[in-house]
């Protein structure tokens, strides 16, 4: 199944409510981000989310589109080879996630290793938000093996 897309998620809002909790959770209060007045003097002609908050929808995105691993006990993020922030997400736009099996490794016999090609999409938008080569690793259960 490498190269193959394995799944597309459901359409999420990404609203200025999230925006402002974003920033007040990470702290970066940049006035592109939390003031639409401002932010309506820009190229953007708003607010638009904060890469960082795009990026890390990933993790909800895939939970309801990435297939579940057989034998996977837990499963972590491991990295990124590659981050692209392709076009910005403005308030009120909804993403989804599209997910393709792009590499899998054992790099220990209760371990398995996944890059996922992994692209956010922005409804009606002409190029997707990101593009990464996101890394996961599983860890399978006792007697599991791939």
């Amino acid at each position: 199944m490498i190269g193959t897309e394995v799944g597309v998620s459901s359409w999420v809002l990404v609203d200025q409510a999230r925006i402002d909790a974003f920033a007040d959770v990470t702290g970066d209060h940049q006035f592109i981000h939390v003031d639409p007045v401002r932010a309506a003097q820009t190229p953007f002609g708003g607010t638009i989310a904060h890469g960082f908050l795009t990026l890390s929808l990933l993790s909800a995105l895939a939970l309801e589109a990435q297939p579940k691993i057989a034998g996977a006990e837990m499963g972590i993020n491991y990295g990124f080879d590659k981050v692209r922030f392709l076009a910005p997400v403005k308030a009120g736009d909804r993403v989804r996630g599209r997910f393709t099996l792009a590499a899998l490794s054992q790099p220990g016999p209760k371990e398995v290793d996944i890059t996922w090609a992994s692209t956010i999409e922005i409804d009606g938008g002409k190029r997707p938000a990101l593009a990464a080569d996101w890394l996961n690793r599983f860890y399978l259960n006792e007697g599991e093996q791939t």
